[in-house]
């Protein structure tokens, strides 16, 4: 059961309720805790979070505001951070459901609570453009996870590797560079989520020591559903 507290303006969550979202063991939530705080204390004091020790002196659990929540599940799995991303807007409405409501007594508080509600909606409308790309990024992320190489798409549509290249390219999802042998994935498509891009690692650089990467195409869950309505004939 979460415990909600406030730290200014933003609801917080517990390391427990962390670990239980991500099906971490908690010893191993507060170690990424104390990770992340050392690492931000590096450049000044870090506030917005609360350590609560039991009879013991041993840690019972840390509360951290949204920034810090964040901030630690980034390092998480793509999956685990939409859950406790999900659970972050849950507390906030609830948050936002008990506060009071604020009754203007006199004109001029009607008018300061008008302006102020007016300046809220112009920030508002500031955060989801500037969160836009950040959540289409997240959706791009959540598709990789499922992607699958050209070579298993075809096994999954019925058709053989080497004809299934040959289609996209004639369809304009998949082109080679002058001078290349790597296909790459025209920019509509993955616009649409049906290509992405995955680095893929080819080996160690003899000389500099350097891994040596490139980009290979993947088909995403979407991309394989689309496909199969197109090899059927029920797409134009």
């Amino acid at each position: 059961m979460s415990q909600i507290e406030q730290f200014g303006n933003s609801i917080t969550m517990t390391s427990s309720e962390i670990a239980e979202l991500t099906g971490k063991l908690h010893k191993h939530v507060i170690r990424d805790i104390r990770g992340m705080i050392d690492a931000l204390e590096k450049d000044g004091p870090v506030l917005g979070h609360r350590e609560v020790l039991d009879a013991r002196g041993y840690t019972e659990n840390f509360y951290l505001d949204r920034e810090l929540t964040e901030v630690l599940i980034l390092g998480y799995s793509v999956p685990l951070r939409l859950k406790v991303i999900r659970r972050l807007h849950e507390l906030e409405q609830v948050v936002t459901c008990h506060a009071p409501a604020i009754i203007p007594q006199t004109l001029p508080d009607a008018l300061r609570l008008a302006a102020d509600l007016a300046e809220q909606n112009s920030s508002l409308q500031l955060v989801v453009a500037e969160q836009a790309p950040k959540v289409r990024a997240l959706e791009v992320l959540t598709e990789t996870a499922g992607a699958i190489c050209i070579t298993d798409a075809a096994k999954q549509v019925g058709m053989q590797p080497k004809a299934l290249f040959q289609w996209l390219q004639e369809n304009r999802w998949i082109y080679r560079r002058a001078g290349s042998s790597r296909w790459l994935a025209y920019q509509p498509r993955l616009q649409q989520g049906v290509l992405v891009h995955k680095l893929k690692v080819l080996g160690v650089d003899d000389e500099s020591g350097q891994q040596r990467v490139a980009e290979q195409v993947l088909v995403t869950r979407k991309g394989l559903a689309r496909l199969g309505e197109k090899l059927a004939g029920r797409v134009a």
